[in-house]
C-alpha cells in the first residue's frame, strides 16, 4: 500500500495548476441547520467526481474550515447531480446561478459510499429553502487561480 502523500505531507502548495469548472443543477433544495453538527472534513484536499453523481452541500461560516478540521455551524443546502466528472479541490469558488456564495472547505465522508458532504465556506449560513433557491439552480465549482510553490 503506497503512502498517502497529504498525510504525509509531501504537498506544501495546491499541485492542481489547471482543471476544468465542473458542476450541475440543484435535484434537492435542503432546509435545515445545525450547531453542533460535528462533520470531520478529511485532510486531502481534492475529491474525484463522477458524471451524473449527486452529492450533498453544506454550508458553514466557520472561518477556520479546512481540510482535517470539525465543521459544527451548519446550513443545508441541498444535493447537485455532477454534469462532468472533474476534480473538486479545497478553494475553489463555489457558484449559484452566477452569483459566487463562497469556497470550497472539505469534504466529509460520513454518508459515503451514498454521497459525499462537500462544505461549503459562506458568509451566508442560510439553507437553500430559506435563501428561496430553486430546484435545477446551476451549482459551478471554480479554480481561482494556480499558486506555485
Amino acid at each position: 500500500m503506497g503512502i498517502d502523500p497529504y498525510k504525509a505531507g509531501m504537498f506544501v502548495a495546491n499541485p492542481y495548476a489547471s482543471k476544468v469548472e465542473v458542476g450541475g443543477p440543484l435535484v434537492v433544495v435542503l432546509d435545515g441547520h445545525l450547531e453542533g453538527r460535528g462533520l470531520q472534513l478529511i485532510k486531502p484536499i481534492s475529491r474525484a467526481v463522477n458524471r451524473y453523481q449527486v452529492h450533498e452541500l453544506i454550508l458553514t461560516d466557520e472561518e477556520d474550515a479546512g481540510p482535517g478540521t470539525q465543521v459544527n455551524a451548519i446550513a443545508y443546502l441541498g444535493f447537485m447531480e455532477f454534469e462532468q466528472g472533474g476534480v473538486l479541490v479545497t478553494g475553489d469558488q463555489v457558484w449559484l446561478d452566477n452569483h459566487l456564495i463562497g469556497e470550497l472547505a472539505g469534504f466529509d465522508e460520513t454518508h459515503m459510499p451514498n454521497h459525499l458532504n462537500i462544505v461549503i465556506k459562506s458568509k451566508n449560513r442560510r439553507s437553500g429553502w430559506a435563501q428561496e433557491v430553486s430546484l435545477g439552480a446551476r451549482v459551478c465549482f471554480r479554480q481561482l487561480s494556480h499558486n506555485r510553490g
